[in-house]
């Protein structure tokens, strides 16, 4: 965020109140085609990535588990099977549309008594201190307006021992492979998101805000400057993605 009062929307600079409402017309508009397009996009490797966080997660049964950024349940649905009955998953998501389909898609698969689904803002968790076990955002730390603000939210509410796990996209750690990225990201996800989603626009600002979001060193400063402890990450596929982990001790 700036100090002139104006934030980042991919390359533009839009005034810090109409962030939010500028990414979730984004969402709005994809929130049916985003699963194809995840696969597409990735080659089904988001897959691999999100299992590796499950297992980097380690949640127990009978935990409290928060999954910001939730979409369309990935993670939510994995986490509702691990916790069991006497354990509690929250489906939270700021954008109306990507919950809805979260939720249709759950229901579907029979996961109703473990979970709730909550239409909320990162920057302000509407719950009380130290509350969770595990809280998980993925792919939807880059799209909060005040990062920093939303990072001392989750601090808040995760318990002493609790653990923060951000899965995102990130800084290719080589310079050929991110000349190849950037390739990439410009001149296809475009393309694709105008063939099967038609909304090019969209995913040319997915590809921006890659870019615009803080690489894997100045996360894990933002993450301990917020108050984590022991933070850490691990870059995956070449750094196209980091899963950034920290503590609250």
């Amino acid at each position: 965020m700036s100090d002139d009062n104006t934030t980042d929307f991919g390359y533009e600079r839009v005034p810090t109140t109409e962030k939010a409402k500028r990414v979730g017309q984004v969402f709005h508009s994809v929130a049916q085609r985003y699963d194809v397009m995840n696969d597409l996009m990735s080659m089904g490797i988001h897959r691999v990535w999100k299992r590796f966080t499950i297992e980097v997660a380690a949640a127990r049964p009978g935990w409290k588990i928060l999954d910001l950024a939730g979409g369309t349940g990935d993670l939510a649905a994995r986490f509702s099977r691990i916790v069991g009955p006497k354990g509690h998953v929250v489906l939270c998501d700021i954008n109306a549309s990507m919950l809805e389909c979260g939720r249709a898609r759950l229901v579907d698969e029979g996961l109703v008594e473990n979970l709730n689904y909550v239409q909320g803002n990162a920057e302000c968790l509407p719950y009380p201190d130290d509350y969770f076990d595990l809280i998980t955002i993925a792919f939807g730390l880059r799209n909060v307006t005040d990062k920093n603000k939303a990072l001392s939210s989750m601090l808040r509410v995760l318990k002493p021992g609790g653990k923060l796990l951000v899965l995102e996209f990130s800084q290719p750690t080589s310079k050929g492979f991110s000349q190849i990225y950037d390739l990439y990201s410009f001149k296809a996800l475009p393309m694709m998101g105008k063939l099967v989603a038609n909304d090019a626009g969209s995913y040319r600002y997915l590809a921006e805000s890659i870019r615009m979001h803080p690489d894997q060193e100045t996360l894990k400063q933002m993450m301990e400057t917020a108050g984590f402890e022991r933070c850490d990450y691990h870059n995956l596929t070449g750094g196209v993605v980091a899963l950034h982990k920290g503590y609250k001790l």
